[in-house]
């Protein structure tokens, strides 16, 4: 479904991404697991053309999309939930969802993927008509993932849902993700949860300073005594 292949990316001097190489395969869930700093949301940043790519190529559904403006791409499917939300506070939450939904005409699938939201996120229902701006961390983070939705992804780009949230929340994240996923969306997860991140992956790639170190089932780099020092406390 998705093929990364050498993606290179600097920052002046700095070499944020040294040519890594990925894939996800359709109803899949994959995660990128590393540190802060690590490369992991500049990665998801040049899979959608926000960031320039120095070299390597992106292929998405068999089309290059590796020049393709970021507009373009969300209208193929491939939809990011940024890092920190980026709702838009002065609108309302029923107004985020339906700027989600900006891409399409059908006013019907439209209100059934409305009504799929809700089923998900029940408190985004009984917030609808107020500001965006004065919801909670964790509202916040369902209004970002129903705002994607609404845009019917194929590919779901999700870039670290679980920063500041109350453990009680991050496991409500983290069920919903895996729902989202079984209902036929697949799944590229950034975290830096990464024991959360592993629980609910098929498959995991370890990246370190802009590097990929390792890779595989997401079973068995949970039992990885490397991984396990490095990011799931010893």
């Amino acid at each position: 479904m998705l093929e990364v292949s050498n993606l290179t990316v600097s920052y002046g001097a700095i070499k944020a991404l040294r040519g890594i190489s990925f894939n996800v395969q359709q109803g899949e869930i994959i995660t990128l697991i590393g540190s802060n700093g690590a490369g992991k949301t500049t990665t998801l940043h040049a899979l959608s053309n926000i960031i320039k790519k120095e070299a390597g190529s992106v292929v998405f559904e068999e089309t290059d999309i590796t020049a393709m403006e970021p507009d373009k791409i969300v209208y193929r499917h491939l939809i990011q939930v940024p890092e920190g939300r980026r709702i838009f506070s002065n609108l309302t939450v029923k107004e985020n969802l339906e700027l989600g939904a900006y891409t399409r005409k059908d006013k019907a699938g439209i209100k059934t993927d409305m009504e799929r939201v809700y089923e998900f996120f029940p408190r985004l229902q009984e917030r609808l008509k107020q500001m965006a701006g004065t919801l909670s961390g964790g509202e916040l983070q369902m209004l970002a993932m129903g705002r994607a939705l609404m845009a019917q992804p194929k590919l779901l780009l999700l870039d670290e849902p679980s920063m500041g949230l109350a453990p009680i929340l991050v496991d409500e994240i983290f069920d919903i993700i895996q729902k989202i996923n079984k209902e036929g969306t697949t799944v590229l997860l950034v975290e830096q949860n990464a024991f959360k991140a592993l629980s609910i992956a098929d498959r995991g790639y370890v990246l370190e300073t802009g590097s990929i170190t390792k890779s595989g089932k997401a079973s068995d780099l949970i039992k990885d005594p490397a991984v396990k020092a490095a990011y799931l406390g010893g």
